[in-house]
């Protein structure tokens, strides 16, 4: 049985830790160099850090607070935010990232998905999904979700299921995948959107979006995913990832202890 991951996620802004309810209202959660460790010293296999204003102000991911981060870190590290460039990708690496992730400069140039695939391999590659429902067909019955780009602030139309397909194709290693309708909200993952995802692409899929009990992560990997990311749960103390995965291996998900 494959060990599942659990992440804790830092979205980042002005060198902060923030969080909000579907990527708006902003509160201050903790300095990002002690909430890592923090992470890191509870059981955490990952971290993965957002700026989540780069995209949105157009300017570039702070290198500086990725390798101070990792002067101090062990475990993984997947960064994100306002890569729009190979040489982007290469700067974060060079800082200490292990992997890279691309969502907004991925739906504007898809090509750039397989440059830094061909350069840094597919397991540096990560793309951000961050998905809204559309509409309910009544015929079948079935979910259609859109891709949000821009920080969560631009509806592109595009459709999930046929862009996870495409960057599976051009080189993405992993899927960090987010219900946008779920995030911040502690409804639990979108677990319609996992198993979608997960019967169209052969790849990794972490979820993200809504977690606020150890059974909504139980649901999520019943429902394809090979990782769970939080946030708020772990930055107010709602539970720690060592009494996550306590629970979790009683429930027979196989973790890392």
């Amino acid at each position: 049985m494959l060990t599942r991951r659990i992440i804790p996620c830092l979205d980042v802004r002005g060198g902060r830790v923030v969080k909000g309810v579907r990527f708006e209202d902003l509160r201050d959660a903790g300095d990002l160099v002690e909430r890592s460790l923090l992470y890191q010293a509870h059981g955490a296999d990952e971290l993965v850090l957002l700026d989540v204003s780069a995209t949105k102000e157009a300017r570039a991911t702070q290198v500086e607070t990725i390798a101070a981060v990792r002067a101090q870190l062990s475990i993984p590290l997947t960064v994100g935010g306002g890569v729009r460039t190979i040489d982007d990708a290469r700067a974060l690496l060079e800082a200490g990232a292990d992997k890279i992730s691309l969502n907004t400069a991925a739906a504007e140039r898809p090509t750039l998905i397989r440059e830094i695939a061909d350069r840094y391999g597919r397991q540096c590659t990560v793309i951000a999904i961050d998905a809204a429902h559309t509409e309910v067909d009544v015929h079948d019955e079935s979910t259609a979700w859109e891709l949000m780009t821009h920080a969560g602030t631009r509806r592109t139309g595009l459709d999930v299921i046929r862009w996870a397909r495409e960057t599976a194709s051009l080189g993405a290693g992993e899927i960090l995948l987010t219900s946008w309708d779920r995030d911040g909200t502690r409804s639990g993952y979108d677990t319609a959107l996992l198993r979608a995802i997960s019967a169209a692409v052969d790849i990794p899929i972490i979820a993200s979006g809504g977690a606020a009990t150890p059974q909504h992560m139980i649901d999520a990997f019943q429902a394809g995913a090979d990782a769970v990311l939080a946030a708020g749960i772990f930055h107010d103390g709602s539970i720690t990832v060592g009494a996550l995965k306590d629970t979790l291996a009683q429930s027979g998900i196989e973790v890392r202890r």
